[in-house]
């Protein structure tokens, strides 16, 4: 009686975690939403865990980028094996419950069934369905994250391309500051052009690839001083300094681009405060990621944009006010991504030092 409950137990969860590894495989690369998948986050943590521990041995932020840019790519790589190692031990135990023979023989005929090798063959016909079943899955698994690798190599390189612009229009400072200015050069300031349709585009494809696909998050920089997270910072910033300060007729593109920034970013955000913990990466920034502006550094932004013939408003205080209300917009979620990221320094607002 003992042995009879024993393998049913056995049966009931090989056949729970089957369900459970294919259903994960489904909703990590196929169902189009933003949903949490436990295995994943496991598999994610443990290895962001191990991760945070090397590079918190390296002084500088270069020598960290370079040990966490291999985090998301090993991360990715890992799932199918997890995926794989659960399906076998699942099996072993459907094969022990079938009648099959002893654990080593079960886990052995398991083995062989899920990397397709037919060394050892199954003793009855219901088995032999079973094997072919779990030889199916497996190639399921391994088929699914092949064939979604370049789609998401495809997301990651349309996100970079924006990335990589910007910091053309924003000089090596990187600061909302000179984004304006370039802005204010170009005849892009007051002019109605084409940067703020293309920035709505890019926020409005972060938060679906980025929910969907939430690994996306972490995939690095070709470059280390670069960063989706401080790039989409600068954008917000500078869209809220022009909004609060520069005086000028209302522009319908900025505005939507903001709130479509916004409404990107606190997504992502809520996403991962959600469904994953912020492990401990302050142990290894020796700075914040994304500091938080002062009234002395909008009043530096305001000179400087001042001198470069921007058109301001005349009432500096009133313009300080409207800007720290609109930063209430995002600025948690930036902050928060730039930690668990681990993004590279980067200053809101431009100064005069």
């Amino acid at each position: 009686m003992l042995d009879l409950l024993l393998r049913a137990a056995a049966f009931l969860g090989g056949a729970f975690l089957i369900v459970t590894v294919v259903l994960s495989a489904i909703r990590s690369f196929v169902l189009p939403r933003n949903e949490s998948v436990l295995i994943n986050n496991w598999v994610f943590m443990a290895l962001r865990y191990l991760f945070s521990l090397l590079a918190s041995r390296y002084p500088t932020y270069a020598k960290r980028d370079r040990v966490m840019a291999l985090y998301a790519p090993v991360s990715l790589v890992m799932l199918p094996v997890i995926w794989l190692l659960i399906l076998s031990f699942a099996y072993t135990g459907l094969y022990w419950a079938l009648g099959e023979g002893s654990f080593t023989k079960s886990y052995l005929l398991s083995s062989s069934s899920l990397l397709t090798l037919g060394s050892v063959e199954a003793s009855t016909v219901p088995i032999s369905i079973v094997t072919y079943s779990e030889a199916t899955f497996g190639l399921l698994l391994i088929t699914l994250l092949i064939s979604y690798l370049p789609t998401m190599y495809q997301a990651f390189t349309r996100r970079e391309l924006v990335v990589a612009r910007l910091e053309l229009r924003c000089g090596s400072k990187r600061t909302a500051t000179e984004l304006i200015m370039w802005l204010n050069r170009s005849g892009q300031l007051s002019d109605d052009g084409p940067q703020w349709k293309i920035w709505e585009e890019w926020f409005v494809e972060i938060e679906e690839t980025h929910t969907s696909l939430p690994i996306l998050s972490f995939f690095r920089s070709p470059q280390p001083g670069r960063s989706w997270v401080t790039a989409a910072d600068l954008i917000l910033e500078a869209a809220a300094v022009i909004i609060s300060t520069v005086d000028q007729k209302r522009d319908a593109d900025m505005e939507l681009c903001f709130k479509a920034g916004c409404v990107a970013i606190n997504r992502v955000s809520r996403y991962f405060h959600d469904h994953a913990e912020a492990e401990p990466v302050t142990a290894i920034a020796e700075e914040d990621p994304i500091e938080d502006p002062t009234r002395q550094d909008f009043y530096a932004t305001y000179a400087q944009l001042r001198e470069a013939k921007v058109p301001l408003i005349d009432d500096r205080e009133k313009a300080w006010q409207h800007y720290k209300e609109l930063r209430t917009s995002y600025t948690s979620a930036v902050q928060f991504l730039g930690r668990l990221t681990m993004a590279p320094e980067m200053k809101s607002l431009g100064s005069n030092t």
